[in-house]
């Protein structure tokens, strides 16, 4: 490793691309939990299930394809700051206009472009980062970033507080609070980016995260298996928590639900960091994995079982800090294991994949299971899907 690839970046910089990945999540959590459920809702009225299900499938397609496509061109260009920037406009002009849609087919087509602009945003931001910190940084940036799902929940609670934001300028406000987030690492991280990270070979990748070995191999296709199956779990509860606590209590209100949400979100963060801490102390980074991915599997469970509110929030909670942590030490994980330095962007895009083809997978169990079994049939599928994959993770013996 050259003596710059080992020179570490300032505090200040790191505080700025923390605060723009939370930037990031703010961009989709609070559209996707709430608002966007909510605006359905007005428009279709009993048939919201059904329609937030083609809503979140169309936009799931265009954001698997264009994650990986601005990947692959901020790759080619080099210049990841400028698609950051050209993302962060589209998706935030396109977020207010989803709010003075009127029809259906005009939200599906709206929210289809946004995730256009949306992941021309994210994929060069999550790949700057491999461009910017050395190793010595790897794993402060790794909990750095686990803040940003509980910035992009808080700030879910925020915009429904009717006392506080006015319904009708919630998305205004969700974009400003983005551009406040994102503006700064752009303006202020300039000339950041290190040419020594950004080609290979990747010397700080080890037996396991060298795609040559068989054993790498494995390791690789088991990990993006692992976190698919949870994440289908999390993108069902993603977009149907509020009209599965609705379902056990009419009227429960949203702002509350994001409360839930936002809560489960910020206790998971310190947890995460020390269980981290664990595994790399104890060099044992597959075991955390596979025992959130049960302890989720155990939270369905308690949800699928409970017929009232108490019951069900308790089961919620488990499901979601144990899934919030699997998600966050798996983050740092493909961190390490993606293989060519100059392919990042492409390679973090395939990766994602992981995130977004549950949310293709999801409406139609949920079309499937609901009708006819209610949400105890989709949570108990989720469940088993969850234990799967806490197998596959025992079954990747790595040691680092």
């Amino acid at each position: 490793m050259s003596e710059r690839a080992g020179e570490r970046q300032p505090i200040w910089f790191l505080i700025l691309f923390a605060l723009a990945a939370g930037g990031g999540s703010v961009a989709y959590v609070p559209l996707l939990t709430v608002l966007l459920p909510l605006k359905i809702t007005v428009l279709t009225g009993a048939e919201d299930v059904p329609a937030l299900a083609q809503v979140t499938f169309f936009g799931a397609v265009v954001a698997s394809l264009a994650n990986i496509a601005f990947g692959i061109l901020s790759d080619l260009t080099g210049r990841r700051p400028l698609w950051i920037a050209a993302g962060l406009v589209t998706s935030s002009v396109l977020l207010i206009a989803i709010g003075q849609a009127t029809r259906l087919s005009e939200v599906i087509v709206l929210v289809m472009a946004w995730q256009l602009g949306l992941n021309m945003m994210l994929s060069p931001l999550l790949a700057w980062a491999g461009d910017c910190f050395p190793d010595s940084q790897k794993g402060v940036l790794g909990g750095a970033l686990a803040f940003a799902p509980a910035m992009g929940a808080l700030s879910g609670s925020l915009v429904t507080f009717e006392s506080v934001v006015d319904p009708q300028h919630r998305l205004a406000l969700v974009a400003g609070l983005v551009s406040a987030m994102v503006l700064p690492v752009l303006i202020a991280g300039r000339g950041r980016a290190r040419p020594d990270l950004m080609r290979g070979p990747d010397h700080s990748a080890t037996e396991f995260s060298n795609p040559e070995t068989r054993q790498a191999q494995r390791a690789l296709a088991g990990m993006w298996m692992a976190r698919f199956l949870v994440q289908i779990a999390e993108a069902g509860l993603f977009a149907f928590l509020l009209f599965w606590l609705r379902s056990l209590s009419d009227g429960f209100h949203e702002n509350t639900a994001a409360n839930i949400f936002s809560a489960v979100l910020v206790l998971s963060v310190p947890l995460a960091l020390m269980v981290g801490r664990w595994s790399d102390r104890r060099r044992r980074p597959m075991l955390p994995l596979s025992l959130c991915a049960g302890l989720a599997a155990a939270g369905l469970m308690v949800m699928a079982a409970a017929s009232g509110l108490e019951l069900a929030i308790a089961g919620y909670v488990l499901f979601g800090i144990s899934a919030s942590i699997f998600l966050s030490l798996h983050t740092g994980q493909t961190l390490r294991v993606l293989p060519k330095p100059e392919r990042r962007g492409r390679d973090m895009g395939l990766f994602n994949l992981t995130n977004t083809v549950p949310s293709l997978v999801m409406p139609w169990l949920t079309l499937t299971l609901v009708p006819g079994f209610g949400f105890t049939g989709l949570f108990a599928l989720f469940a088993g899907l969850s234990v799967l994959a806490a197998i596959v993770l025992a079954g990747i013996s790595v040691r680092r």
